[in-house]
């Protein structure tokens, strides 16, 4: 049985339920917030940077895709590690170092490329480029947890914050694609490493934000602990697998999209299909955010994950731009609210001083399940027939569902029963399962 008990203090308004608009009354949350959407946004155009820069010096779009999958697989590496410094030493002292080292590194990879070095040496600038992308989305996430400490605008703020990663992903590439296109093909880079620096610099500003170096937020806000991996948390990696299938979902798509598009002679189709699989997942965002959900995170979770593997194992089947634009949709409608209910369940599965580092494992869970699927599905298609790349979002979420409906109990959450007094001025809803 899943259920929510809500106790609300007396004089709350009944307009004080979680909402966009209360969330974003949060006292001192644009501080991070603008800075934090100006910074996370190179991210989104460093892939279709690299692939069109490669591409241009070498001709080759299997050589610019292994330049950027090596970029991919070092950030989903490298991604908990900075997380974890994060939160050891504070965001600000490992973001300063780092957004400089990107800045270099991706400068010397256009270098390289526009030297027509050998595609070794790309490879090895393209570790440190993907080693050292600064973890934003986790950061900002982050600080959501320290202004809202365990309130029910958690959930809210998850979904927030996915939505703002999709508008990232629609905007980024599209001004990558412009600059690369019809200013320089080294543009796109160059303009990701400019802002990467000037954003993250700015971020790294708003120190009154970011959570405090090794503090554990219990019950009073000032119980210490002694600092340990997010990893050593049995739920955190439960959701990483869970999280590889979310990866593998939006790989997949990528290709096979792309590959069906190229089967009937309309290769401009596939941004229209990649964009309406995106709209249903960024709709889906706002409406899950919107919702004052009276169901476990936990069950909410692997319903919302059964929903996206059923969802996913009908792209296979689809023969006409239609049906395969209607299925995508769906898919898209039913990843939101796995990624959003997964960021929801950190908060009460992690200590505060952990976090960051948490959410980078499962924003590098992501990255590193996309990478394999590009490679898995890519190689479907040209070896099988046309659509078997398909099969990849259909087989990884069926995987992570497995995994997750047998380890769903090491997804229970601490059971916190106090009144809140950052961001909400009602008792916090204590799920039952």
């Amino acid at each position: 049985m899943a259920s929510t008990v809500t106790s609300e203090s007396p004089g709350t308004p009944v307009s004080s339920r979680p909402g966009y608009g209360q969330l974003l009354r949060t006292r001192g949350a644009w501080t991070f917030l603008l800075p934090g959407f100006a910074a996370r946004q190179p991210f989104a155009m460093l892939t279709i940077s690299i692939v069109l820069l490669v591409q241009h010096t070498t001709g080759s779009y299997g050589a610019a895709g292994a330049v950027a999958a090596v970029t991919g697989v070092s950030l989903a590496l490298f991604a908990p590690f900075t997380g974890r410094l994060s939160d050891r030493h504070g965001q600000r002292a490992v973001l300063l170092p780092g957004v400089l080292v990107h800045t270099l590194a991706g400068l010397s990879l256009t270098a390289l490329a526009l030297a027509d070095a050998p595609l070794w040496a790309l490879f090895v600038a393209a570790v440190p480029t993907g080693a050292s992308v600064p973890q934003i989305g986790p950061m900002v996430r982050a600080r959501w947890g320290v202004k809202l400490q365990d309130s029910p605008l958690m959930t809210t703020a998850a979904a927030f914050e996915s939505v703002t990663d999709e508008l990232t992903f629609v905007f980024g590439p599209l001004l990558a694609t412009a600059l690369c296109t019809a200013v320089d093909p080294a543009a796109g880079l160059l303009t990701e490493a400019a802002l990467t620096l000037v954003g993250g610099l700015l971020f790294a500003a708003q120190r009154g934000t970011q959570p405090a170096v090794g503090a554990d937020a219990g019950v009073d806000g000032h119980a210490r602990v002694k600092h340990a991996s997010a990893l050593s948390v049995p739920g955190v990696r439960v959701l990483i697998v869970s999280f590889l299938g979310i990866g593998a979902v939006f790989g997949g798509m990528q290709v096979s999209l792309a590959a069906f598009s190229e089967s009937i002679g309309e290769p401009g189709l596939n941004g229209v299909l990649y964009g309406t699989f995106a709209a249903g997942n960024m709709l889906s965002g706002v409406v899950c955010g919107a919702i004052a959900w009276k169901v476990a995170p936990r069950r909410r979770l692997v319903v919302s994950y059964a929903a996206l593997g059923l969802a996913a194992s009908g792209l296979w089947a689809a023969q006409s731009v239609v049906v395969l634009a209607g299925i995508g949709l769906l898919v898209g409608v039913c990843i939101a609210p796995a990624l959003i209910t997964g960021y929801t369940l950190v908060d009460g599965l992690v200590p505060a001083g952990a976090r960051t580092e948490a959410f980078t494992w499962l924003t590098g869970a992501v990255a590193l399940g996309q990478a394999a699927a590009v490679t898995v599905a890519g190689q479907m298609e040209d070896r099988l027939w046309d659509g078997a790349g398909f099969l990849v979002p259909m087989g990884g979420t069926l995987l992570a569902l497995a995994t997750l409906v047998t380890l769903r109990s090491r997804l229970s959450t601490r059971v916190v029963s106090r009144t809140v007094a950052r961001g909400v001025g009602h008792r916090v809803p204590v799920a039952v399962d």
